[in-house]
């Protein structure tokens, strides 16, 4: 069964034993292997992180992270690309918002110039947001990031024994084909306002 729970809800709901398994894009960063197991990395970033922005605006053209200073720009709360917001010198840096959602609100608006977002997410909201474009950066010119922040997997209980299922099931599933997987999950699922 797929339930669908706010981001900060995740954790404590696996905890609890209300959800069995987080598959929502989560990376597993230190603090959060403190709270819960994970599976192997089912999905890497390869295009670490980039920025959307509105199609036609001021920072459509930008090719790098200076090309941000002074802009309002934000990211999804309780990640890590609300933290790296930080390395843009100059930044406005905006209030973090929960959602993908709210944040094209707030982009559509005008609220925010921009919110960090990775290839995935990024190219959902486009998809579903015609008027809104997506920035990736060239190699030395974006964002810096751990191999925990660019990896996703499955987060599990502390000690479920279905971590060695999961783990089971995706070393049966080839790098390509978890990204032919990922491509069609964006394209059937946008991201709207």
């Amino acid at each position: 069964v797929i339930v669908k729970t706010a981001w900060d809800g995740l954790v404590p709901a696996v905890q609890s034993g209300v959800i069995d398994a987080i598959i929502a894009g989560m990376s597993p960063i230190p603090s959060r292997r403190e709270a819960i197991d994970f599976s192997e990395s089912y999905y890497h970033n390869d295009i670490v992180l980039g920025m959307v922005v509105k199609k036609g605006g001021a920072y459509e053209s930008a090719k790098s992270l200076a090309d941000f200073a002074d802009a309002k720009i934000t990211g999804q709360l309780a990640t890590f690309h609300y933290d790296v917001i930080d390395q843009i010198e100059g930044v406005q840096k905006q209030t973090a918002l929960g959602t993908f959602p709210a944040m094209i609100v707030a982009l559509n608006s005008g609220a925010i110039d921009g919110y960090v977002s990775e290839r995935p997410g990024a190219e959902s909201a486009v998809e579903a947001n015609p008027g809104l474009t997506y920035i990736s950066f060239a190699e030395g010119e974006g964002f810096e990031a751990s191999p925990e922040d660019v990896a996703i997997a499955v987060g599990l209980a502390k000690g479920s024994a279905l971590t060695a299922e999961v783990n089971e099931i995706l070393a049966g599933i080839d790098r390509e084909a978890r990204q032919t997987l990922m491509d069609e999950a964006i394209a059937r699922q946008p991201l709207a306002e």
